[in-house]
């Protein structure tokens, strides 16, 4: 509402709250004179408060609606017992989470909120505002464990973590990703998608997650399903639809630059090579899928050599054209992105760059470029 409408506003509520009051001396006088019919109570005073507390919290909508701030950072916050709104609001003022406590404090009694404030912790954020942080605090959280998955972990490691920051077994998370989602109905949108005797890796998406007190590997499959397509969009999909791939295969790929990509500017760039290679007809010739064929308890990520180019194994892109059986790692947003919208580039090459200590490449249009850079990297050409 506009200026001149707010005016109006706490100008009927002004009225209202001098009729109101004027009516009760009136009435009031008349009793004091003996004459009937005429009654007033108390009671009659809370409708003009009420109007008059409306006509304020308009007056401040604007201030209302306005965060105290733009730092999105969590800040735990703690309710005591006993306290009221007006301590609460104090204390949310001091900590830079509302900018005006008068009017936390009239907002939440005006609508009955300050009876719902529970005693607990709370996370909020400068970038709440008095209406959202009002609502946060009618439920304390619960205890709860955290658990946070990080990208281009394979299945295998992800369980070690989940058990190592949880009370959900090793075994327990990886019988259940391996196997038992297949009659999960929270993952029954996946039979669809992925392959008969696939398991659900690359779809364990990283992330952090809250759990309950005392969960079990579902309370955690479910949010990573859940937070999976929540961020994979429909875009997203389409955009590798554009490129020739499904979800399957988009995850695939993005797990292999997951595992490739050190700089964040080069991920699209290296989808880019290895769309480039797919279109071409040749092999991907990604380490990443050899050393996942050759991963065991002892190492999951065993150091690549090109004597391990030979090894058996659907997920050996040396040997095999196209993309391996499936994905190698969980790969974050921004792994699969780049899979789905790849740079335009004539690159089909590319290699560490040994002139540089931050993971970076060289990469190269040619065959005779890329040996000409491999050499100058101490590499024998063949």
């Amino acid at each position: 509402m506009d200026r001149i409408g707010r005016f109006a506003a706490f100008s009927v509520a002004f009225v209202a709250l001098f009729g109101a009051f004027g009516g009760m001396v009136w009435n009031v006088g008349y009793a004091a004179l003996g004459v009937r019919g005429v009654s007033s109570t108390l009671c009659e005073l809370s409708s003009p408060d009420g109007l008059v507390v409306s006509a304020y919290l308009e007056a401040h909508a604007d201030e209302l609606e306005s965060p105290a701030g733009s730092d999105d950072t969590p800040v735990a916050f703690i309710v005591r017992p006993g306290e009221t709104a007006g301590d609460i609001g104090d204390r949310l003022e001091r900590q830079g989470l509302i900018s005006n406590a008068e009017l936390f404090r009239r907002y939440m009694q005006h609508h009955g909120l300050d009876a719902g404030i529970e005693a607990g912790d709370f996370t909020l954020r400068q970038t709440m505002t008095i209406p959202e942080i009002g609502r946060a605090l009618q439920e304390a959280r619960q205890p709860e464990q955290m658990v946070t998955i990080r990208e281009g972990l394979r299945l295998e490691q992800v369980a070690v973590d989940v058990a190592e920051q949880t009370t959900i077994s090793e075994d327990a998370f990886l019988e259940l990703v391996i196997a038992g989602w297949r009659d999960r109905p929270y993952a029954s949108h996946l039979l669809s998608v992925l392959p008969a005797d696939a398991t659900l890796e690359g779809f364990l998406y990283p992330d952090t997650y809250r759990l309950p007190e005392e969960p079990t590997a579902d309370d955690l499959l479910e949010r990573m399903l859940k937070t999976f397509n929540d961020r994979v969009t429909r875009g997203i999909e389409s955009a590798a639809a554009q490129q020739g791939l499904d979800l399957y295969e988009l995850v695939t790929l993005a797990s292999i630059v997951e595992r490739e990509a050190v700089v964040a500017e080069e991920r699209a760039v290296i989808a880019g090579v290895f769309h480039n290679r797919l279109e071409a007809g040749w092999t991907l010739d990604a380490c990443p899928t050899v050393q996942y064929a050759l991963g065991s308890p002892d190492n999951w990520w065993p150091p690549f050599t090109l004597d391990a180019t030979t090894t058996p194994s659907p997920y050996n892109t040396y040997e095999n054209q196209g993309l391996p059986q499936g994905p190698i790692c969980s790969p974050g947003l921004a792994s699969i992105k780049a899979a789905a919208q790849p740079a335009d580039t004539d690159y089909f090459f590319f290699l560490v760059d040994c002139t540089r200590d931050d993971g970076s490449h060289l990469f190269a249009e040619s065959e005779a470029e890329h040996y000409a850079n491999y050499e100058r990297c101490g590499g024998q050409v063949p």
